[in-house]
């Protein structure tokens, strides 16, 4: 199994063909988001149309919810790495969402995530 982060599915969006290439080589089955990723696909979503385009492509995939033990581990990543790194706390829930779960990360922004100790990132 394999994480992505909420850029991937915006490049998917926006026709980035490498991507959804890779997505396909990971296999569809093989993927999971976080409930972060659907917060964010949905929050950009630009009228009630794209909404539930987006809705329909996130029921297909598996959503991992944040519980005590991830939010626990992003104030802890945000506590460590925000003045150093500048770790937004969504990214703090996502990467602390793969660390829990031991799974790769898919992300195409590699500098937000590549000082998390322990992170395993897709490549």
């Amino acid at each position: 199994m394999v994480l992505c982060d909420t850029n991937i599915f915006i490049e998917v969006y926006r026709r980035n063909f490498a991507v959804r290439d890779v997505l396909e080589k990971i296999g569809y089955e093989n993927i999971v988001v976080s409930d972060v990723t659907c917060a964010e696909l949905l929050y950009g979503a630009i009228n009630k149309r794209e909404l539930q385009m987006i809705r329909k492509d996130l029921d297909k995939i598996a959503v991992l919810h944040i519980d005590q033990s991830i939010s626990e581990m992003a104030v802890d990543l945000v506590e460590k790495y925000c003045l150093s790194h500048k770790t937004s706390l969504e990214d703090a829930l996502i990467a602390a969402t793969a660390l829990k779960h031991d799974l790769e990360l898919y992300t195409l922004n590699v500098k937000d995530f590549v000082y998390i100790p322990d992170l395993k990132l897709y490549r």
